[in-house]
């Protein structure tokens, strides 16, 4: 029996390899037959594979925290439509090449919702990554100094979903425009992102400092799109406010 481990190793069948021997005293206990025996272990190594697939893709995505719908209090913020919410959970707008934008001021929710979209994306075996806005054009800005930025820009442009994280929160310097220009011109219809921004789409020329490049950038996001404008209280001011009403221990 070790010996056929060792092979099912060697031929990189880990997971039928780690159920083995229960999967054969099972099979004996139940008088299995061979075909049937033989339908369990790839049973196993399938959902091994599937398991090791979505950890790595996991890890690669960079998602700030776990974070899941059912987590999310859309009674705190009624100006969120939950059914569109619902409907970006089946991933079709993936499939479709559509784009998810959510405006809203800071503590309403907006990470929440994308890094949320994101898990359910990895579930379904696509791969993912979030970055915030600021930290993809650094990224890109200081590739071009060891002649690795078509590498750098590939690694934002190659994901299923791209989630861009707090547009507008930091000011962008000058060099910012013509590198999301290029991530996002690139992405444009042929995969998805999700924005995350608490400036609204008449602001966007003051984020990037030039009219011409942020018209460019708006049409491609906006073209195939779905838009949350997030109108409500943030949730962290929320928690202080309950945190200070809470009557006092005696």
């Amino acid at each position: 029996m070790k010996a056929l481990q060792v092979k099912l190793k060697e031929f990189k069948l880990a997971g039928m390899a780690s159920s083995f021997e229960d999967r054969v005293r099972y099979a004996n206990d139940n008088s299995l037959s061979y075909q049937q025996f033989l339908e369990i272990l790839c049973e196993d190594e399938d959902n091994n594979r599937r398991d090791n697939g979505y950890k790595k893709r996991y890890a690669r995505a960079k998602l700030p925290a776990h974070k899941v719908i059912e987590r999310f209090d859309f009674t705190f913020q009624p100006s969120i439509d939950k059914k569109q919410i619902n409907d970006l959970e089946t991933c079709q707008y993936i499939d479709e090449k559509r784009n998810v934008i959510f405006i809203g001021s800071p503590g309403t929710g907006k990470t929440h919702l994308a890094t949320a979209l994101a898990i359910k994306a990895l579930s379904k075996n696509y791969n993912v990554l979030f970055t915030q806005v600021s930290e993809m054009l650094y990224q890109l800005h200081i590739s071009k100094a060891d002649n690795t930025y078509y590498k750098k820009l590939n690694g934002y442009v190659s994901p299923d979903l791209l989630i861009l994280d707090e547009l507008g929160f930091k000011k962008l310097p000058g060099y910012a425009a013509d590198d999301f220009f290029e991530v996002i011109s690139r992405r444009y219809e042929k995969s998805s992102s999700i924005i995350t921004t608490n400036k609204s789409f008449e602001q966007w020329g003051e984020i990037f400092g030039d009219k011409i490049l942020s018209s460019a950038i708006f049409d491609r996001l906006i073209h195939h799109s779905v838009v949350f404008k997030i109108i409500g209280s943030s949730f962290r001011a929320k928690s202080i406010r309950t945190t200070q009403e809470k009557p006092e221990e005696k």
